[in-house]
């Protein structure tokens, strides 16, 4: 049943769309809540209660449209309205209910439903906070096409477990993370029942998961993913095993559970082989890209280191120059001489000199500093690169080693049967003796 819903006013608007006469017939099935006894007046009344508050969007207003070829009955009309009313948090609001039908294009009577909520609570006298209605509505439409058995669209089904021969490396890793459970298993068994009728579907609807539908030991279907387990259809898919023998037919040409187990691990050790070449040639580019960072900034220090030099010298020409202005020639040098004036002067010019000879050795050590800090940080980062790169590779060498070992091998096949059949003779053996039971 695709539910399809939104929050709006306009309540006179609503009210006169309910009601138009295009369908063959409208029948207002339920007013609940509400003074009024009519769709305009009731939503009215929702309108003039919101002015009490800030919202604007006072109605919640839900189409129903179960699947064209289902004759669905009106209590399970109502069982869906009151799934998305729990869900959305609507319980006890004043609610209306709407049936439309008209005929379909072969002619037969087709209905379908519309339920409106004020979603103004009165006695607090605020709206009720509606949060992703839309992925709470599919989760209720997917749990209805699974409890009548209809057939479900494609789009309905979950993505989250997706086939893990198209995962990103992210991906991958998260699949590991996320341990499957028996519930979620179930979900996944029975969403790929629903949307297949025949083998080729089904089976490809679960390879959709990393799932190979292969035949059981015990004359069933099973679905096996790629670390060896096995689960049974019927159980899974809440179906009686003779329903299906119907859709999936004999089982003899189906591969058995551990020629399903190789084909699964197989598949998913060839996409983890891809992956680790993915990671090479992704990191042989993110380290070209460092390497020609790193000649960057060599150049670039190259060339800061030639600038300060020049602008260390320009400044020494021009103090220098600066100082051996301040001796004077002449007769006003001569008394300089004479008074002891010009020893003070060289004397001030010599220590100038030293403190600048310290300034431009500083300059240039902080400068020095700063550059092996540089250099020193995209080496880290060349080093963080290698040690993430080398980690992921034997991160999904070890995944695809784990993967192929558990693949049971022929001469453990034969070791285990072997085992199963000793224990099975030593046990001892009940029964009745032909001669019947002692009496003495």
């Amino acid at each position: 049943m695709i539910l399809v819903g939104n929050q709006r006013g306009g309540a006179r608007d609503l009210a006169r769309h309910l009601m138009k006469d295009e369908n063959e017939r409208v029948v207002v099935h339920d007013m609940r809540g509400f003074a009024s006894t009519d769709l305009l007046s009731a939503f009215q009344e929702s309108q003039a209660i919101s002015r009490g508050t800030q919202c604007k969007q006072h109605l919640f207003s839900l189409s129903l449209n179960p699947p064209k070829d289902a004759d669905v009955p009106v209590a399970d009309f109502e069982d869906a309205i009151g799934r998305v009313e729990e869900s959305l948090g609507l319980s006890g609001q004043p609610r209306a209910i709407v049936f439309h039908e008209k005929h379909g294009a072969d002619g037969q009577m087709r209905r379908h439903a519309h339920a409106v909520w004020c979603r103004i609570d009165v006695e607090h006298m605020r709206a009720v906070q509606l949060s992703f209605t839309r992925t709470k509505l599919q989760a209720v439409a997917r749990d209805l096409y699974r409890a009548h058995g209809w057939q479900m669209p494609s789009g309905f089904v979950r993505h989250e477990e997706r086939d893990p021969r198209n995962f990103t490396l992210s991906e991958w890793q998260q699949c590991k993370r996320a341990k499957r459970d028996p519930a979620h298993m179930k979900e996944i068994v029975q969403d790929a029942w629903v949307i297949s009728d025949n083998r080729a579907a089904f089976a490809n609807a679960l390879k959709g998961y990393g799932l190979i539908l292969a035949r059981g030991d015990r004359r069933g279907a099973v679905a096996v993913d790629y670390r060896g387990e096995a689960y049974s259809v019927s159980r899974y898919a809440g179906v009686k095993a003779k329903a299906v023998r119907d859709r999936l037919g004999a089982f003899d040409d189906l591969p058995n559970k551990d020629t399903a187990h190789r084909m699964a691990a197989t598949q998913i050790t060839d996409r983890l082989d891809e992956l680790r070449e993915e990671q090479r040639n992704a990191a042989r580019n993110r380290m070209e890209l460092l390497r020609a960072e790193q000649r960057g900034a060599r150049q670039q220090q190259a060339e800061e280191t030639r600038r300060l030099a020049e602008a260390q010298n320009a400044r020494r020409d021009a103090e220098t120059s600066m100082r051996a202005a301040r001796v004077k020639t002449g007769l006003r040098g001569l008394l300089d001489w004479i008074t002891g004036k010009r020893k003070q002067i060289e004397a001030q010019s010599r220590l100038e000199e030293m403190q600048a000879r310290d300034r431009d050795a500083r300059e240039t050590v902080r400068q020095a500093a700063q550059q092996q800090a540089d250099r020193a940080a995209v080496l880290h980062r060349v080093a963080q690169e290698n040690a993430k790169r080398q980690a992921i590779e034997w991160e999904l060498q070890a995944d695809a080693q784990r993967i192929k070992a558990a693949i049971p091998s022929r001469e453990e096949k034969r070791e285990a049967y072997m085992e199963k059949r000793k224990r099975s003779s030593e046990r001892p053996r009940r029964g009745r003796s032909r001669d019947g039971p002692s009496l003495g």
